[in-house]
């Protein structure tokens, strides 16, 4: 058996039921490596290891009452799915007893009194909760150096970003401390990080991973998910997690079958939309961006899918339009005066301008949401998929966008940075970000990975699982950075 830090989830699961390595030594060799690695990525503002511990020792318990039956014979049929598998959870969820900051030192105090659904959903597939991962304040931008809790780096190169707003979980599976971390995507939130990190994430349709009984949709921008080493791990945890609730306001298309299911069966000839020009904003892309792109159409005409170049959907002053939205959600945090003088300058700035917003140019903003959803269905109504990078350009070197002195031009550095990720969010589809390439962007660097990402349509998962188990058996990544092998002690 490999180690246990290199197993995918679904790996590492099946040697936990084989009686290969049990659940506490999964738990205490996590804790370890979080331990004495953990000062290098900052994945973690909160380790859990009481908690982790009590987890894995209730896993051991389940599975010796497995074994319990008539010869002693082990009934594994009904055992959760991922028994004894550690899965963080990101600072922006409850954890019942657990501190909650949401990057912001004006939540500093803050504990959790209870469970988030996917929390429990987690809990339920027999996951071991370890610790909460960093995340920026409440989320917002996308790249996670907030003022409460360490800087999130990707292990590819320490003194680049691991994305965000889910960059301590990247951070955290990318360099082998878990298998897989739970995240959350408003405007790319997986899927930069897993871009910058090397790893994958999948943004599901709007809908299909419910977010009650306590959170709401609000606008329906974000959505939950996972960031993981492996398409099929994403695909099984999405299993978990595709649970809808009494009262959900968004429901997506039923889906038959499983989706890791899905991986099993690669898609028919598809139409592939190629889009290199970014869509919310103009900016340069970097050359290797491109490569990936062009890396993904090599692998998809040997495929069999046919590859048409496509333009962006909609003109960047339609995409500006729905910005009120985005500011009224940072707006909304209930928040005394005390604990407005605590937040970073973006955040201030983005609740200054939500607080302006009135009732009339918020309904014309979520107008101008849905108008844009229409008028990218019929603009690539003509192909199945979209292939674009998912970032411009390689991990960004920490501290280069984030700028207290002019939130603002932080704020334009990020569009920049992510100009495709959000259109998916705004149109409720699903979407996947693939690393597939990896290249030197400096002559004496390590090698980076640049993400390529499969825009599909609402209920389009299995479709894209599909595709993209595929092209991981087709060109199979790297499951840890190389230049993290001078760091990881092993």
């Amino acid at each position: 058996m490999a180690q246990i830090h290199e197993l995918p989830a679904l790996d590492l699961a099946a040697a936990i039921r084989s009686g290969q390595v049990s659940p506490t030594e999964v738990a205490d060799h996590t804790l370890r490596r979080i331990e004495s690695l953990d000062q290098h990525v900052g994945a973690f503002i909160h380790v859990a290891a009481d908690r982790a511990l009590d987890d894995a020792r209730a896993a051991e318990a389940t599975l010796a009452e497995a074994s319990s039956g008539p010869g002693g014979a082990p009934d594994h049929r009904d055992l959760p799915p991922f028994l004894g598998v550690p899965v963080p959870i990101k600072d922006l969820n409850q954890v019942a007893g657990l501190p909650m900051r949401m990057g912001s030192a004006a939540f500093a105090d803050n504990v959790a009194q209870l469970d988030d659904g996917i929390v429990s959903l987690l809990a339920d597939a027999g996951t071991t909760m370890v610790g909460k991962t960093t995340t920026p304040e409440f989320g917002m931008p996308p790249y996670t150096e907030p003022d409460v809790g360490p800087t999130a780096r990707t292990p590819w190169d320490l003194d680049r970003s691991a994305g965000g707003s889910s960059g301590g979980a990247g951070a955290a599976v990318a360099a082998g401390l878990v298998p897989a971390a739970q995240g959350s995507d408003g405007g790319g939130s997986i899927r930069i990080p897993a871009s910058a990190c090397g790893l994958v994430g999948l943004l599901p349709t709007r809908g299909r991973v419910s977010p009650g009984p306590y959170q709401t949709d609000g606008p329906g921008l974000g959505r939950n998910g996972v960031l993981t080493r492996t398409v099929r791990d994403t695909a099984a945890l999405l299993d978990v997690l595709a649970v809808p609730r009494a009262g959900d306001i968004y429901r997506a298309p039923e889906q038959l079958g499983t989706f890791l299911a899905a991986c099993d069966t690669p898609p028919a000839r598809l139409r592939v939309g190629v889009l290199r020009e970014p869509i919310s904003i103009g900016t340069d892309v970097h050359p290797e961006a491109l490569a990936a792109v062009d890396r993904a159409v090599t692998l998809l005409e040997g495929m069999g899918h046919e590859t048409v170049e496509v333009g962006v959907p909609f003109a960047v002053e339609d995409w500006e339009a729905f910005q009120p939205v985005w500011a009224t959600g940072a707006a909304a945090a209930p928040l005394d005066p005390a604990q407005e003088e605590l937040l970073v300058p973006l955040t201030r700035l983005l609740r200054e301008r939500g607080k302006e917003v009135t009732g009339v140019e918020y309904a014309s903003a979520i107008t101008s949401m849905h108008l844009l959803t229409r008028r990218t269905a019929q603009v690539w109504a003509g192909v199945d998929v979209i292939l674009s990078p998912t970032l411009s350009g390689p991990p960004a070197p920490v501290g280069s966008m984030r700028d207290d002195a002019d939130p603002w031009q932080d704020f334009l550095d990020q569009r920049a940075f992510t100009p495709w990720t959000s259109t998916w969010n705004i149109t409720g589809a699903a979407a996947i970000s693939l690393p597939l390439h990896r290249a030197r962007v400096d002559d004496d660097g390590p090698e980076l990975p640049f993400g390529v990402h499969l825009g599909g349509k609402v209920g389009s998962e299995a479709l894209l699982l599909g595709l993209a188990a595929a092209l991981e058996e087709a060109d199979p990544w790297p499951h840890v950075a190389p230049a993290w092998e001078r760091v990881d002690p092993r």
